[in-house]
């Protein structure tokens, strides 16, 4: 299990949002992905996701090339996009089970019950999602990605706008799904990264311009992720 990114490029006309990319996820790893508004973190997680084919570069997952092979590859990709637009008129099990048939799934009531006991919905369930805080919608959002059993979970702000109980809850939750998959999550909350994440990504004007251990980055600089983002991105 193994995700390589190697020079991975996206442009819009003159602009450039992504720009040479390249880093491994390996079995396990929680890794943080950091950077500005406007960085490039969310073109190159939905490259990532197979949503937008990429200019030049290559994306290998499992072995597989994503846009090569994407049928079996998108199979193995759980994502949870920033807007998390779900259903609002279904109710939380209804949803699931539609999600079980988009993606073919033989053993749909297990596969339900698993996700629910997973993430925390089971009081939520037979809930319509409208009347859900934002903290279940955000379970509810991860549920939905992890539901297939992906090999690579892609989180795009999963905690944004969370109180602190859902804040530490979500955390828990992220760090669960970690023993069976590899996660990358964007994020500008930098607590949650020092929190959780084995490494740290850092892009800045769509170059990346750090990969390394979170604890070995904190030492070698002997600054805060807060100071160190900012020396970084300035």
């Amino acid at each position: 299990m193994s995700l390589v990114v190697n020079t991975l490029c996206k442009n819009y006309g003159l602009q450039v949002a992504v720009n040479e990319v390249s880093f491994e996820l390996k079995p396990g790893e929680i890794v943080g992905f950091l950077g500005p508004n406007g960085a490039g973190k969310s073109t190159t997680l939905k490259m990532l996701a197979g949503f937008l084919e990429a200019d030049k570069g290559s994306i290998i997952l499992n072995g597989e090339r994503i846009h090569q092979n994407a049928s079996i590859v998108k199979k193995q990709i759980g994502y949870l996009p920033e807007s998390n637009a779900l259903y609002q008129d279904l109710y939380v099990k209804e949803y699931l089970q539609f999600l079980t048939a988009v993606h073919s799934i033989t053993n749909a009531s297990a596969a339900i019950q698993s996700v629910i006991e997973k993430t925390g919905l089971g009081q939520m369930q037979n809930k319509k999602i409208a009347a859900l805080s934002k903290g279940y919608k955000q379970r509810l959002g991860i549920a939905a990605a992890i539901i297939h059993q992906p090999t690579l979970i892609l989180l795009d702000e999963p905690t944004a706008g969370l109180d602190p109980n859902q804040l530490i809850e979500i955390r828990a939750l992220i760090q669960s799904l970690s023993k069976d998959s590899m996660i990358l999550f964007s994020t500008h909350i930098l607590q949650e990264v020092t929190a959780i994440c084995d490494r740290v990504l850092v892009l800045h004007q769509g170059k990346l311009v750090a990969d390394e251990p979170t604890r070995q980055l904190l030492d070698k600089h002997g600054a805060s992720l807060e100071e160190i983002f900012k020396m970084l991105t300035h």
